[in-house]
Order: C-alpha cells, then sequence, then structure tokens
C-alpha cells in the first residue's frame, strides 16, 4: 500500500470552501482549510486524481521539508539538508519559485538563487555534475515558501496552473479564467438540474465548465501534462488506473447548455473550444445580443455570465447594465441570473435587488458575484402560490 502524505491545494480568495467540499467529495483525508489553500492527506494515486479532479485547484503542492531561518546562511544550510539526488538526477533540470513574507529576507529572487546555490553545491560535491536550471519545462518545479523564520519546501505536483486546462486555445479579450470559472458555478450551486445560458460567452469558458461539471468530466482531462509525469518514482500505470475509473463516474445530462455572443469572432472561438474539449454533444453557441433574446425553454433556467465592464471593451456602462436589467425582468422570467463584475458602480444601475453578494477577485480587481432571482410571474404571486 502506498502511505499517505500531506499536500496543499491552493486557490482564490473566497473558493476555499469549494474547494475542501471538492477534496472531501474525492475521498481525501484530514481536510482542513486556510486562507487561500486546503491542506489534506492522501497517496500517490490521490494526487493524480486531485491534479486530474480539482476545478477550483491552482496547484497541487507537496511538502517535503520544513525548517527556521532568519539569514543567507541558514536557509543554504536548511535547503542542503534534503537530500536532492532522491528526487532529481545530475543530468536533469529544476526551477525554484519563491514567495517570500519576512523581514529577514526580502526579494524571493534572492531566496531562488540562495536556494539554487545550494543544491546545486550538493550535486557538485558527491557527483561532480550538477543540474541546470529551465524556467520553462523544468523536471522538478520546487516550492519555496518563507513566513517571518519559517521556511517551507514543496515540491509543485502541477506544473503549470491548473487554470490551463487544455482545452482554451482561442480567447478574446481578457477572458476568464478556467479555475475562476469553474469556482463561481460551483459558488451558483450548478450541479447540472437544469438548463443552462450563458448570454455573453466570450470564448465560451463558462459553458464548457458548465458542461464538464453537469456530467462530472474531470475538469483536467485534456490537460497535456503535469509536473509529476517527470518525478523519479512516476507510475504511467497508476495514472492511466486512475484516468479510467474517473471516466467511468462521468454522467449523462438531459438538459440544453446554451451559449450567446453578438460577435461573431467570439462564437467561433467558443465553437473551437467547446470541440477541443469534446462537448460538442452538450454544447450550442449562437451569434446573438443577449437584449434581443428571451427566455427559450420550460422550466427553470440557471444563467451565469462576465459581463463587460470599463477595462475590457467600450460600452456605456449605465445604459448597459440597465439593459441586464431590463432583460433580465421582461424576458427571463423562471431564471435565476448570475454574474461577476469588478465595476460596482455599475450593478446600482441594473435596477434590480440582487438576493446574494459575493466578494471575489478577479485576477486583481476586486470584484462581486451577485444573483437575480427572476420569478415565474411576480414575486408576489409566487409568495401567494406558496402560503
Amino acid at each position: 500500500m502506498e502511505e499517505n502524505f500531506r499536500m496543499i491545494a491552493k486557490c482564490f480568495f473566497g473558493f476555499e470552501e469549494i474547494l475542501e467540499k471538492e477534496l472531501k467529495d474525492l475521498g481525501a483525508q484530514d481536510v482542513e482549510k486556510g486562507v487561500r489553500m486546503v491542506s489534506f492527506k492522501g497517496d500517490k494515486g490521490f494526487m493524480y486524481k486531485a491534479n486530474l479532479s480539482l476545478r477550483t485547484a491552482l496547484k497541487v503542492l507537496k511538502p517535503i521539508y520544513s525548517f527556521r531561518a532568519n539569514n543567507e546562511q541558514a536557509l543554504y544550510k536548511g535547503i542542503s539538508g534534503v537530500n536532492w539526488s532522491k528526487l532529481l538526477n545530475a543530468n536533469q533540470t529544476f526551477v525554484i519559485d519563491a514567495t517570500v513574507h519576512s523581514t529577514y529576507f526580502n526579494h524571493s529572487e534572492f531566496v531562488s538563487q540562495k536556494c539554487k546555490d545550494a543544491i546545486v553545491d550538493q550535486f557538485r560535491e558527491r557527483t561532480g555534475q550538477r543540474p541546470s536550471i529551465d524556467k520553462a519545462f523544468p523536471d522538478l518545479r520546487i516550492n519555496v515558501h518563507i513566513d517571518k523564520d519559517q521556511v517551507s519546501v514543496a515540491l509543485d505536483t502541477s506544473g503549470n496552473s491548473l487554470h490551463q486546462r487544455g482545452y482554451r486555445t482561442a480567447t478574446n479579450i481578457a477572458p476568464i479564467n478556467e479555475v475562476l470559472a469553474a469556482g463561481i458555478l460551483l459558488l451558483s450551486g450548478w450541479e447540472g438540474q437544469s438548463h443552462f445560458l450563458d448570454p455573453m460567452c466570450g470564448s465560451g469558458t463558462f459553458l464548457a465548465e458548465a458542461a464538464m461539471i453537469a456530467c462530472n468530466i474531470p475538469a483536467n482531462i485534456n490537460r497535456k501534462e503535469f509536473a509529476f509525469e517527470k518525478w523519479k518514482d512516476w507510475d504511467n500505470d497508476l495514472f492511466e488506473q486512475i484516468i479510467n475509473s474517473l471516466m467511468k463516474k462521468t454522467k449523462e445530462f438531459h438538459y440544453t447548455i446554451k451559449g450567446f455572443d453578438k460577435a461573431p469572432s467570439a462564437v467561433n472561438k467558443a465553437k473551437d473550444n467547446i470541440k477541443n474539449a469534446n462537448l460538442e454533444d452538450y454544447v450550442t453557441v449562437q451569434e446573438e445580443n443577449f437584449f434581443d433574446t428571451e427566455k427559450a425553454v420550460e422550466g427553470k433556467l440557471h444563467m451565469v455570465f462576465n459581463p463587460p465592464y470599463d477595462e475590457r471593451l467600450d460600452i456605456h456602462m449605465e445604459e448597459f447594465y440597465k439593459n441586464i436589467g431590463d432583460t433580465l425582468k421582461k424576458s427571463y422570467p423562471g431564471t435565476n441570473a448570475w454574474f461577476i463584475t469588478a465595476n460596482l458602480e455599475a450593478l446600482k444601475f441594473v435596477g434590480l435587488k440582487p438576493s446574494r453578494k459575493i466578494k471575489l477577485f478577479n485576477a486583481s480587481l476586486e470584484a462581486r458575484l451577485v444573483k437575480y432571482e427572476m420569478y415565474e410571474g411576480s414575486k408576489r404571486t409566487k409568495f401567494q402560490v406558496s402560503e
């Protein structure tokens, strides 16, 4: 039996709870929520499974060593305390990502350099050879995190951020990050239980993520590679076994997932990305201006979108957000509409009262995810009926 070890899944601010739930649902042990991260235990197979499946994780790290250091000598000595030849050969490459919150060390570049020296010197002394640095495609990606005088060393199991799912080759101006899109969908309660619409779909990220959630398709099934595939203990058979068992758990979806965009170029890009993700059976994309449309399905509709704001497109903000509210009110009864905006001022012009507001960050911009519940008929009748 493989032994369990501690891992850390990194996430965006506001997604800690959903990531915690994802990990528990996957079968992680000893799950603990932190800030922008959730720690858990699992074995090597679970490490593969977490990277393939987690929708809201940016990276999965495997901590290997921690020590205290308040100067460069102590840092060098601490890094030298790891037997690096167990993880890396002298003819391989590595890179160090350093994050520093400390008065003792104030430059992450300096920390990376010092750690690199310690690793290289250890190899030189033992073998006369040394591994080299490769920032783009290293064989081993090492994460060094310093908080005050506490140094944590971890292996990056993922490599490139897990938002790089592998299906999105075509994008528009400022496309929404895939992990952010998946997190928003999960926060909105989307599980594939109704029809779905993204009325301003851009390059189709919400559509792809919504379809994968609805069908329980692993988020990173289309990804080209993970960092652990270059490790000394890489087990290809185990990896294939994990993929097969995850794909057996996919499920049928009996509603529609639709995207509108008024720009023909966006529609083409969205269609390409949906095709890359092998999701054409579930998703349709049409050239439509949302403000000229109306609800085309019976029953509940789940709507999630990312309207343009001033940073992205030249729009008349007041009028644009007023049109969103008017269109929802007039044309979309029986709809739960969610959207994210970093233009907090613009929300005043929607003319509807949001039933929920969640604080998130879109890149470095503080944003709000808002929910508007559009009832069938008037709100008053709904309450009379339910009484």
